[in-house]
């Protein structure tokens, strides 16, 4: 797993995602207030936060707080968005092939959090900063609904942001648990 050219590709796949995803999010950008940049893309900055887990690996370095960003937020918006996209063909009656790559890529994204888990070391603080990142994004995207704007699920934006409250909670007892059972 920590093979250096085996880490050397997945931070290149993951560099390309993280373009991609950003990208993707431009036309949402262009119509978001800028203070709230940094919560609506919400996938390619955990895939951000994953490319530089990488480089630290790389590098020989550690930084805890990297290390559960990128956890935390690889699973939640990973599996977010795979929920998302099978409501969304639900919605649309079909099955779209841009649905499907999302789907595809973003089930990895939660599969790559658990591949890194062995290496994850964290601090009490860690947690609690990321704890703190992930429930103000919710309420960002749910209060300010500044969510990622996919399909014609909007009318479903309480349905979505009860759902996002519940997978930040699950990301981080996961986190707590796994994280911290590895740690001690």
């Amino acid at each position: 797993m920590f093979n250096r050219i085996f880490l050397v590709f997945l931070l290149v796949c993951n560099i390309g995602g993280t373009i991609y995803g950003y990208i993707w999010y431009g036309g949402q950008l262009s119509i978001t207030p800028w203070y709230f940049y940094p919560f609506v893309p919400d996938s390619p900055t955990a895939t951000l936060f994953l490319c530089i887990l990488i480089l630290l690996i790389l590098f020989n370095k550690k930084f805890g707080l990297i290390d559960a960003l990128a956890f935390t937020t690889l699973i939640k918006y990973g599996v977010w968005a795979v929920i998302m996209n099978i409501w969304n063909f639900i919605d649309m009656g079909f099955v779209s092939w841009i649905g499907l790559m999302l789907i595809a890529s973003h089930a990895a994204m939660a599969l790559m959090a658990f591949m890194f888990l062995p290496y994850i070391e964290i601090k009490p603080w860690h947690f609690y900063v990321t704890a703190i990142w992930l429930f103000h994004n919710d309420f960002i995207d749910y209060v300010y609904m500044q969510y990622p704007k996919y399909g014609n699920l909007h009318p479903h934006a309480a349905e979505i942001g009860y759902l996002a409250f519940w997978l930040t909670v699950i990301v981080l007892v996961l986190l707590y648990k796994l994280a911290g059972r590895h740690n001690n």
